[in-house]
C-alpha cells in the first residue's frame, strides 16, 4: 500500500499564495515604521488594537498595578512555571563553556560564550493571551546574562493583560511595552523615537509576526522562524483516538492555520481518530479556530511500516511531534528534523507549551531541518580568540601561513605573516615572497 493520505490539507499552491500576501503587507508596514517611526506605530496600534496611550512602555507603577489584578492562585502557577524553565535553562547554561587550550608549544586558543547585548521579546496575544511565552523568552534570556531584555505583548481588551505583564517583570525584563503584531516587532528592531532598537527578535507569533521577522533578519539577529503552530502525532494502536484527537484538535486551536497531523500505521486508528477529531470539534469551545484549522491543514497519513513513519514525519519536520508507539526511544534515536518532541502518551505539547520547562518557542515551516528551538544558547554569542606567546610559534605558525597565503595569491596576508617570521624568527624571508 505504501504512503496513503485519508485526509489531506488545502494544496500547497493556496498556502503559497497566502503567504505571498502576508509578504507584501508585512513589507509596506515596516517601510511605514521606518519612515514615520513612533506616528506609524501609534496608528498601526490604534487601527489593530484600538489602543493609543500617551507611551506604550509601562512605567514601573504601571507595572505594579498590572500584577495586582493577577489572582494569588494564578501568581502560584506562574511562578511554579518560571521555576521549572529556569532550572532548564540554567542546566543548558551551564553545558556551554569557555574554553582555552594550547594547541601548539606557545599558541592558545580559545573560545568565549558572550550574551547577545539587547534582545526584544514578543509575546502573542491576539485570540489568547500567551502567558507562557514571556517565561520562555525573557525568563531564558535573563539566566543567559543578556543586560537589556525589551518585552512586547499586545493590549487584551484595551489594556495591558495582567499575567503577561507578571510573567515579564517576574522572568527579568527591563522595558515592558503594550503593543502587537507588525508594529511592536517592527518598533524593537528598527527602532522609533522613544524605543532604541534591539540586537536581536525572539518569540512566536502569527504569520505576519513571523514574516516580519524574517524580512528583519541581517538588521537584527532573530531566533527563527517561529510561525503558526505545527502539531504532529505519530501513533500505532498502543493508543486510542480520543488521545490522538484530543492532543491534534488541542493544538489545532491556536488559529485558522495551525496544520495538525496524524502519522501512524493503523487504517484502524486512523479512521477512528477522523470520527473523534470530529465529535470533538462539536463540543470545544474553540471549534471556530480549532475546525478551520483541521479542516483546511489537516492530514492524516496511513503507512506500512515504522520506517515509512519515521521518512515522512522527518520529511515533513514539523515543530511539535507527539510519539505515540510501542518503540518511542526509536523515534527519539532515528528523528532529526523536528522542533521538539513528545514522547509517550504521559506527556503532550500543553506540557511544553506551558510549564514542564523545555522551551516552547520552535521552528515551524520545515525549519526544523536546520535549527532547534529557542533556547539559552540562542542568547549567547560564542567567539573565538588566539594568542601567540613564545617567539618560536610565532616563527613557525607564520612559515606556513606565509606559504599558505601565498598558495592562495595573497601577497598582503603572506607579509602579514612574514613580518612575524622577520621579527621573532630572524629570518631574512624577501618581501612578498613565501618563508621557507
Amino acid at each position: 500500500m505504501g504512503i496513503e493520505y485519508l485526509k489531506k490539507s488545502k494544496p500547497e499552491a493556496e498556502k503559497a499564495e497566502e503567504d505571498a500576501k502576508v509578504r507584501a503587507v508585512v513589507e509596506g508596514t515596516l517601510k511605514d515604521i521606518e519612515t514615520r517611526g513612533d506616528a506609524a506605530v501609534r496608528d498601526l496600534s490604534q487601527k489593530f488594537d484600538g489602543y493609543a496611550p500617551e507611551n506604550f512602555r509601562l512605567t514601573e507603577s504601571e507595572i505594579e498595578a498590572a500584577m495586582q489584578k493577577v489572582s494569588a492562585r494564578d501568581m502560584e502557577d506562574i511562578k511554579f512555571a518560571q521555576a521549572q524553565i529556569r532550572r532548564f535553562a540554567e542546566a543548558q547554561r551551564a553545558s556551554m563553556t569557555d574554553i582555552e587550550v594550547e594547541t601548539l608549544p606557545g599558541v592558545i586558543l580559545g573560545h568565549k560564550n558572550i550574551p547577545v547585548q539587547s534582545v526584544g521579546c514578543y509575546v502573542p496575544g491576539g485570540k489568547f493571551p500567551m502567558v507562557a511565552s514571556a517565561h520562555m523568552s525573557v525568563l531564558t534570556a535573563n539566566v543567559a546574562g543578556v543586560p537589556r531584555i525589551v518585552a512586547s505583548a499586545p493590549p487584551v481588551n484595551g489594556e495591558p493583560h495582567p499575567a503577561i505583564v507578571a510573567a515579564m517583570h517576574m522572568g527579568g525584563a527591563h522595558e515592558i511595552y503594550v503593543l502587537g503584531g507588525i508594529q511592536a516587532v517592527g518598533a524593537m528592531a528598527i527602532g522609533t523615537e522613544s524605543i532604541d532598537p534591539v540586537h536581536m527578535l525572539v518569540g512566536p507569533g502569527n504569520a505576519f509576526v513571523a514574516e516580519a521577522k524574517r524580512q528583519l533578519f541581517g538588521r537584527v539577529g532573530i531566533d527563527l522562524f517561529a510561525g503558526p503552530t505545527e502539531t504532529m502525532v505519530i501513533a500505532d494502536e498502543t493508543v486510542d483516538a480520543e488521545i490522538c484527537a484530543t492532543d491534534l484538535i488541542g493544538q489545532a486551536e491556536h488559529g485558522f492555520n495551525s496544520p495538525a497531523c496524524l502519522i501512524t500505521n493503523s487504517r484502524k486508528l486512523a479512521e477512528e481518530t477522523m470520527v473523534e477529531c470530529d465529535r470533538l470539534l462539536g463540543i470545544i469551545p474553540t471549534a471556530e479556530t480549532a475546525s478551520a484549522s483541521w479542516r483546511d491543514y489537516g492530514d492524516v497519513i496511513v503507512c506500512d511500516s515504522y520506517d515509512e513513519m519515521l521518512q515522512v514525519a522527518n520529511d515533513m519536520a514539523y515543530e511539535h511531534v507527539q510519539v505515540m508507539t510501542d518503540r518511542d526511544d526509536w523515534f527519539l534515536e532515528n528523528m532529526h528534523s523536528y522542533g521538539a518532541l513528545f514522547l509517550g502518551p504521559r506527556t503532550n505539547v500543553a506540557n511544553g507549551d506551558k510549564v514542564i520547562g523545555t522551551n516552547h518557542t520552535l521552528p515551524t515551516k520545515k525549519a526544523g531541518r536546520y535549527t532547534g528551538g529557542l533556547w539559552v544558547g540562542k542568547f549567547l554569542k560564542t567567539h573565538s580568540y588566539q594568542k601567540v606567546t613564545t617567539d618560536e610559534a610565532a616563527a613557525l605558525v607564520g612559515e606556513y601561513g606565509s606559504r599558505l597565503c601565498m598558495l592562495e595569491g595573497f601577497v598582503g596576508h603572506a607579509e602579514q605573516c612574514n613580518v612575524r617570521v622577520r621579527r621573532y624568527g630572524g629570518k631574512n624571508v624577501p618581501y612578498g615572497e613565501a618563508a621557507e
